[in-house]
């Protein structure tokens, strides 16, 4: 298990870190949520000894990490670093063989991979030659290629094309299966949700809110309810008792529901201005449990 305890760190007078605490186990898949200049990066930079903190402890299994720990772990950080002018696969083979494997034992890993992100008929180009989406899914590769205990990836999805996305996302879950403790950041908060099952959301250097995304809306004191209408206007939506317009098109409304609001009268007024083709009333999605987290406003 990975632990973050109460970690601060300041530069001059910039506070990064003001009490941050993560957890993550073997298996388990964790979305690393906060607004940009939240601590994320610099928080997964002390795990690596990239940035001592000032106070708190960074452990695994219990135990403070050392060069030696680190071996067995993987990084992508949002500043990627391979080499240009490298063929891919002598790359990925290189790397495996840094962290220890035979050169057999690198050629068969390196090669898996490529095969599983698409990228087998790329293994003898330069990385240069490569779009900028096939570069991200080599430097994925060069994160999993010895097959680590342990995976923190700094905006792993940014730069991919929705094809990519969900050959990533398989990998993710994949590697989580196989018991591997995986730490991921990402502003696409939809596919967080779809992805893990758990979630740490930071701002100002410190944890918010932490835990598994269907208790953290289950928990949520508020409800949403959404309807559209194959036609007929949307107007009466800002006239609910107890209600707040989040967002309304010609025939779709969501509207945030406060404790007195009735979701009959909703679909009532709904009924008499058109058709109503679609209706939920659901707690609040990801997407807006972050929002609320970080502003201390519903959205």
């Amino acid at each position: 298990m990975l632990e973050l305890d109460d970690l601060h760190k300041s530069f001059g007078d910039v506070t990064a870190l003001d009490g941050l605490s993560l957890r993550v186990g073997r298996g388990q898949l964790l979305g690393f949520l906060g607004p940009n200049g939240a601590g994320k990066t610099t928080a997964m930079r002390t795990v690596f000894g990239l940035v001592h903190p000032d106070a708190g402890r960074v452990t695994w299994d219990g135990a403070p990490i050392t060069a030696a720990t680190r071996w067995r772990f993987g990084y992508m950080p949002e500043e990627r670093g391979l080499y240009p002018r490298m063929r891919v696969l002598a790359q990925l083979c290189h790397l495996g063989e840094l962290h220890g494997m035979s050169r057999t034992e690198a050629q068969l890993a390196a090669r898996r991979l490529l095969d599983e992100l698409g990228l087998a008929d790329r293994a003898d180009s330069r990385l240069e030659e490569l779009s900028h989406g096939n570069q991200q899914r080599v430097q994925l590769a060069a994160t999993f290629v010895h097959d680590p205990e342990l995976v923190l990836l700094d905006e792993p999805f940014a730069g991919l094309d929705p094809l990519g996305v969900e050959t990533l996302a398989d990998l993710l879950r994949e590697r989580a299966d196989a018991g591997t403790a995986v730490v991921f950041s990402s502003h696409q908060l939809d596919l967080v949700e779809d992805v893990c099952q758990d979630v740490v959301i930071v701002d100002h250097g410190r944890t918010v809110l932490a835990g598994p995304v269907v208790g953290l809306r289950a928990r949520s004191p508020r409800r949403y309810l959404e309807l559209e209408l194959a036609e007929g206007s949307t107007d009466w939506a800002a006239t609910i008792p107890d209600a707040t317009l989040v967002t309304r098109d010609a025939h779709r409304v969501r509207l945030a529901l406060g404790p007195d609001a009735d979701p009959h009268a909703v679909l009532e007024a709904a009924s008499a201005s058109g058709d109503v083709i679609a209706f939920s009333f659901a707690p609040p999605d990801l997407s807006e449990i972050f929002r609320e987290a970080v502003t201390g406003r519903p959205a």
